[in-house]
């Protein structure tokens, strides 16, 4: 066994200090590691950067530790017990990395434990020791690390079965809320960070009935426990999946407070993202790619199989809402139309195929700059359309005798169930299997071409008419309406994503084919004056809109430091805007195909 020691060195310098000992060194002089990446992010972070120093001991005498290469070092032979002693910056408040301040600790194993190589599989123990500090005198840890002996506020020694299980509790050590329900006798644990007025009692209801549909949809629960680890900022979004926890991040305004009973945009996306992470227990921790079984986190991994864990994670993400009834129809297709905006805004799509996302992940998604919308395409949202468009399709072509739900269970019980990943090709062939059918031609186009998904044609049949318009304004991200929508004229648009700063109008992103690209605009540049006159960005879109396709108007800008001015041709806004028109009086076969796809696993109370 292998021996961790964390110490809260000192707070206002942000540095953990660990110690590890090696029981049993390689008798050629032992190697050690940091991962370079965390599972579930998909790119290099090199998190050894932080490691501001680091010494070796055999006993009392130092021990030689040469650094071979970003990650890794070798301490010379010895004979007895290897020491390595070494102190962590930690001062990213993300979901992916390591976090200390005054006011709280927050930590993820693959950026602060040093891997042992050769002995991986050996089990570890993890000793966090209370911080003595005045600021923390009220501070308790949250982890769903399996503890060894604790005291009451949760410190003491934690036993992991090896280092990959090491690495995959995060902690969280603070003053926190600590809210609870339970799911099929498992205690689930929600805890949140940060100044908060929530209302912790709809929060738990709410993410048992999401929790339950969920477990119903897979067929069994396979854990003992599970908890939800929150941190509450002013402007934040992300979520990371865990072995048995999550760890989240969202902003303050999107939790539920006392007294409110609408489902406002915010709670719902911060349901939507609890749902997400919970569905990964089964989907991503368990059933996961034969390759990531194989590799570990030193260097990346390469597969084109992320689209399905992905994708199929968030078309389900927002499913299991609406299935649980913690919002209702309009709000799913709410959410389904405003994913449907996200992917045609991107001329991405007509360039880079779901596999390909999948596979360039690591260069591309996850280091996305200025022009990420003309060069590529998410594999979370097109692969949840993808997931809807193959769900929609085995239902039609099964008469509703199947769907993804049987795909889903069926992968969980083959791979999951028994530790087994999935080959590249797994996933397609286990869909013909289960459904008997041949959607070679289907997976061709949705996911290793890039033509558009005939999503409109297979939400016909379901009741629902999609139409693609031109938006209203730059916050238009799609609705739904329950009379025909009707084609208004587009409008002239700059062809950019912009952000007001100031007095001026800086550009973020400009758009493959528009106005403002045919311009010679770039992203970076800054608006400063229309036709004369000074104004903000909304009053530039409403200035724009009032004039004719065709026109031009004078536009300076700064590029740098250097003031400009040129003659924008103005363009008309293209149909990229979702509508999701659900008629009052659908026909009742398609009224029935509606219901059987959005009917819960789990009766709704």
């Amino acid at each position: 066994m292998n021996a961790y020691k964390l110490v809260f060195f000192s707070a206002q310098a942000h540095l953990f200090e660990v110690e590890l000992s090696i029981a049993e060194p390689d008798p050629d002089g032992q190697r050690v590691y940091l991962p370079s990446w965390i599972r579930g992010s998909y790119m290099v972070r090199d998190f050894a950067r932080n490691i501001v120093s680091i010494s070796a001991f055999s006993g009392d005498q130092p021990v030689l530790l040469e650094k071979l290469d970003k990650q890794s070092w070798r301490a010379e032979a010895v004979s007895a017990e290897l020491r390595i002693v070494y102190r962590v910056y930690a001062h990213e408040l993300s979901v992916r990395s390591a976090h200390f301040d005054t006011l709280h600790a927050y930590f993820n194993g693959s950026s602060l434990f040093l891997a042992v190589a050769g002995q991986e599989e050996r089990p570890c123990r993890l000793t966090i020791l209370a911080p003595a500090d005045s600021y923390a005198e009220h501070w308790r840890l949250a982890t769903g690390m399996p503890a060894q002996q604790v005291d009451g506020l949760g410190f003491g020694d934690y036993l992991c079965d090896d280092y990959e299980a090491l690495i995959d509790h995060p902690v969280e050590v603070g003053e926190f809320t600590e809210l609870e329900f339970n799911l099929e006798d498992r205690r689930h644990r929600f805890v949140i960070s940060g100044i908060h007025h929530a209302d912790g009692e709809r929060l738990c209801g709410d993410l048992r009935r999401i929790c339950q549909e969920e477990a119903a949809l897979f067929g069994e629960l396979p854990i003992t426990d599970y908890l939800f680890l929150l941190q509450v900022v002013g402007d934040g979004y992300g979520g990371l999946e865990h072995r048995n926890s999550s760890s989240l991040m969202i902003s303050r305004d999107d939790l539920p407070n006392q007294g409110d009973e609408a489902v406002t945009e915010g709670y719902r996306r911060l349901l939507a993202l609890c749902s997400h992470e919970y569905f990964h227990l089964w989907h991503v921790k368990r059933i996961t790619p034969e390759i990531f079984l194989q590799q570990g986190t030193a260097a990346e991994v390469y597969t084109r199989q992320l689209w399905i864990f992905e994708g199929i994670t968030s078309y389900y993400d927002e499913l299991v809402l609406v299935r649980s009834g913690v919002i209702d129809r309009k709000a799913y297709f709410e959410m389904m139309a405003e994913t449907v905006t996200r992917v045609m805004r991107g001329s991405g799509r007509r360039k880079q195929t779901l596999e390909e996302s999948s596979f360039d992940a690591w260069t591309k998604f996850y280091k996305q700059d200025e022009n990420a919308p003309n060069a590529i395409v998410s594999y979370y949202a097109k692969g949840a359309l993808f997931a809807l468009l193959l769900d929609l399709t085995i239902r039609l072509r099964s008469d509703n005798g199947l769907s993804l739900d049987h795909v889903m269970r069926e992968l969980w019980q083959r791979y999951g169930r028994n530790s087994a990943g999935i080959a590249e090709d797994g996933f397609e062939r286990l869909v013909a299997e289960v459904t008997s059918l041949d959607l070679q031609p289907l997976f061709d186009l949705g996911v290793r071409s890039t033509r558009e998904l005939p999503l409109a044609e297979a939400l016909a049949e379901f009741a629902i008419e999609l139409h693609l318009l031109p938006a209203a304004n730059s916050e238009d991200m799609g609705k739904v309406v329950t009379e025909p929508p009707k084609a208004l004229a587009p409008k002239p648009v700059l062809g950019a994503k912009w952000k007001q700063r100031e007095k001026r109008i800086r550009l973020l992103q400009v758009f493959d084919g528009g106005g403002a690209q045919l311009a010679g605009l770039s992203a970076g540049d800054e608006i400063v004056a229309l036709d004369g006159l000074n104004m903000s960005g909304k009053q530039m879109e409403k200035y724009l809109a009032r004039q004719q396709q065709g026109a031009s108007v004078e536009l300076h800008f700064f590029r740098r430091d250097e003031l400009r001015v040129i003659s924008l041709t103005l363009l008309a806004a293209v149909a990229d805007t979702c509508t999701l028109y659900l008629p009052q009086h659908p026909g009742s076969i398609q009224q029935q195909r509606l219901n059987n796809w959005l009917k819960a696993h789990v009766p709704t109370p």
